[in-house]
């Protein structure tokens, strides 16, 4: 049973319209670990993937490819990194369902482009920081 109905699809294929490159989404799962997460979240994955040329997936077991998961800093499942040209640092940990999965197709968007829709004057504001900041954005399903 698919996930996204055909008017998501239509409405979600009109905003990956707006990718500016290729965008790869790693998908960290396992069977054995809220597996039932972890399948929702590859075929939530997988359905929007299918909607865009420019969009990959790649799917990783954090337990096998420990590796590539620390290099990432994933060590929940399920999660995602949703790279550009290069890894931008942005990660959803859980299904990004709901509200959250405008934020899913946004990120795409941006890491695309690597250009994020700010206004002169935040972007003013961001370039006083004296060094790197972690944002993390907590939400729970409603």
């Amino acid at each position: 049973m698919s996930i996204l109905t055909e008017r998501d699809r239509q409405a979600v294929r009109a905003e990956l319209a707006k990718l500016g490159g290729p965008v790869k989404l790693v998908v960290f799962s396992q069977s054995l670990v809220a597996a039932d997460l972890c399948r929702e979240n590859e075929q939530l994955v997988r359905e929007v993937a299918e909607l865009s040329e420019q969009v990959s997936v790649e799917v990783l077991n954090p337990a096998i490819d420990r590796d590539r998961a620390d290099a990432y800093g994933v060590d929940q499942v399920p999660a995602m990194v949703v790279e550009g040209a290069r890894d931008y640092g942005i990660r959803f940990l859980g299904v990004p369902s709901g509200y959250e999965f405008s934020n899913l197709i946004d990120a795409m968007i941006v890491v695309s482009t690597g250009e994020p829709e700010l206004s002169d004057t935040t972007k003013s504001s961001l370039t006083g920081l004296a060094g790197d900041v972690d944002i993390k954005v907590f939400s729970t399903p409603t």
